[in-house]
């Protein structure tokens, strides 16, 4: 049985149906068009549909739908200024950190999580909180390269 629920994401409210067991990754992607966040492993393992909930880091596809209500959500979508992107997301272009894209958009969200905790974080730290998200493309110095260099201008 659908119900309908009221998402913030991005700022923006979003009335959409959704039964108990829809996830806010079927939902952001599917209901909403925000296909940033990726279904790859479906069990929370592999990080490539992290978004922030209430600005911590969260794997969109073990949350269900209905328990994201009141809470603010942002997908990598939601972080660009228009045409102007955000500094993960210009840092990620500038040191050739997105090889085929896919674990991109969660590692960018889990960095934004991090900096935004720790605007000065250390590799060790960038390491450490990107743990969680795999990239089956690169041996991620580039990715921890273009972290740093944002983590850099607040150090």
């Amino acid at each position: 049985m659908k119900k309908f629920i009221q998402l913030m994401v991005n700022g923006e409210a979003h009335e959409v149906a959704a039964s108990a067991q829809r996830t806010l990754l079927e939902v952001l992607r599917e209901d909403l068009g925000l296909t940033g966040a990726k279904e790859a492993c479906g069990l929370g393992t592999c990080g490539a549909c992290t978004v922030l909930v209430n600005g911590k880091a969260t794997l969109a596809c073990l949350m269900l739908a209905h328990t994201a209500v009141g809470k603010e959500i942002t997908t990598v979508e939601g972080l660009a200024k228009g045409q102007e992107l955000h500094p993960l997301q210009q840092a990620f272009l500038d040191h050739g950190s997105v090889q085929c894209g896919f674990c991109s958009p969660g590692m960018i969200m889990s960095a934004k999580s991090l900096l935004d905790e720790k605007p000065a974080a250390t590799d060790e730290e960038i390491r450490a909180a990107l743990a969680g998200n795999l990239c089956r493309c690169t041996g991620y110095v580039k990715i921890v390269a273009a972290v740093s260099a944002v983590a850099e201008k607040s150090r």
